[in-house]
């Protein structure tokens, strides 16, 4: 009994000073286990710093922070990992480890550790470095769609853990030597090493390099990252009248019947089926959200579809939910005589501070562009928790009736069977 009012007495703090536990992280080898980090893909001679962003994140939401535990980051070979030391190319400083310069030897899992006698938490990671004649521009670049006429500024994604010199970022298109003419009458320009593109032109199209120098231990390393650009819609055409000479047979001679029309067909454009505009997705607060667009558009406009997710109006990389959420899974099946698109958005864990967080789905291809906004939001436990407190009090209550009647129950004499027999009785 006492062991079940320890219980009620739980359930009722839970439900008044913070809400439900966390589910339990599962376990492995006596260590507590988290979500896999999203895949790093790199190229090799740059300099690469390792971190691990959703490992941070659990420990904080889930408030671990053992006093006497350390952080350790080993590459996994299979049978046994190999320990870096704060020296060397490929050096362990505090919760990163860095590569100065990454090779392509260096591929591969990495796990970080944090322990101490009695607790332990890991996470992993995925590396992947390119040599530079192999490099997988699809894995490599960062996607990024843009309409026609719109104007469109590109930072040069993660670099937050980098010091960067003086020297501001070189641009590079595609796979030209040479680096782009910024300039305030050409079609880029620059602002603190963001580029600008006033007007987006179809031309536009392509892979865009950003190449900088970033000082580490007083040594300057280069840095850079891929973005492919997506361009939608078509560039303000200029109309001509061509007179079609197969009408006539004297070329010098063009009445106005001369003339044709082409009708080119119309291109439909995509249709988000799922999720609904307005949708709001409900978690339990510290799980994980996976999230699915699905778009309907012509089979022959498949490849040319493109189907992104945007956090609070940015890219995911570009939010404050880069690490913390992956995109990608893309996958395209035939429904009845249209393609369907699905691509997935997974959320590691859902927190106070994700509340109301915008999520947007965007689709758009030649035929048209269309959105849909959703939201984030914490699954409200109280009823749940109503429910819970109800039937651990309507337990308690129970027990004590059972305590109190067995314990106050009135005593009774137990009937005996007798007869009398009488004394110097006479058969």
């Amino acid at each position: 009994m006492v062991r079940l009012v320890l219980m009620f007495v739980v359930v009722i703090a839970e439900y008044v000073y913070g809400g439900p536990p966390l589910p339990p992280l599962p376990m492995k080898g006596g260590c507590h286990l988290v979500s896999p980090e999203v895949k790093i893909f790199r190229v090799e001679g740059e300099a690469i710093i390792l971190s691990f962003p959703m490992f941070m994140r659990v420990l904080k939401v889930r408030n671990i922070a053992p006093p006497t535990a350390k952080y350790l980051i080993s590459k996994d070979n299979g049978t046994e990992g190999v320990i870096y030391q704060g020296e060397g190319r490929v050096q362990q400083h505090n919760k990163q480890l860095w590569f100065l310069p990454a090779q392509a030897s260096d591929s591969g899992k990495y796990i970080c550790t944090y322990r101490n006698e009695t607790y332990c938490v890991s996470g992993s990671i995925m590396l992947r470095v390119y040599e530079s004649t192999s490099v997988d521009m699809e894995k490599l670049s960062y996607p990024v769609s843009a309409t026609v006429g719109e104007n469109l500024t590109l930072n040069c994604p993660c670099l937050s853990d980098f010091n960067k010199t003086e020297r501001l970022i070189e641009w590079y298109k595609d796979s030209s030597p040479t680096a782009l003419q910024l300039g305030r009458r050409g079609s880029f320009r620059q602002d603190i090493g963001d580029l600008i593109i006033p007007a987006v032109k179809r031309s536009h199209a392509g892979v865009y390099t950003c190449q900088l120098r970033v000082l580490i231990n007083n040594q300057q390393y280069k840095v850079s990252r891929a973005i492919l650009l997506h361009v939608q819609g078509l560039d303000p055409a200029i109309t001509t009248t061509v007179p079609d000479l197969s009408m006539t047979s004297n070329p010098g001679l063009i009445s106005s019947s001369s003339y044709s029309t082409v009708h080119t067909p119309k291109i439909q454009p995509p249709v988000i089926v799922s999720p609904l505009n307005g949708t709001i997705f409900e978690s339990v607060h510290g799980s994980g959200l996976e999230l699915f667009c699905k778009v309907l558009t012509e089979c022959q406009m498949a490849d040319s579809t493109v189907v992104t997710w945007l956090v609070n109006g940015q890219s995911v990389e570009s939010s404050y939910l880069d690490g913390q959420a992956l995109q990608g899974g893309r996958r395209v099946t035939r429904v009845s005589e249209r393609c369907q698109i699905e691509l997935r958005l997974f959320v590691v864990s859902i927190t106070e501070e994700d509340v109301n967080t915008e999520l947007k789905c965007v689709t758009q291809n030649q035929g048209g562009r269309q959105e849909v906004v959703t939201q984030l939001r914490l699954e409200d436990t109280t009823f749940t928790w109503l429910v819970v407190a109800a039937v651990a009090m309507s337990c308690f209550l129970t027990v004590v009736c059972v305590f109190f009647y067995v314990l106050f129950k009135p005593k009774t004499k137990k009937k005996m069977d007798y007869f009398l027999a009488r004394q110097n009785s006479i058969f």
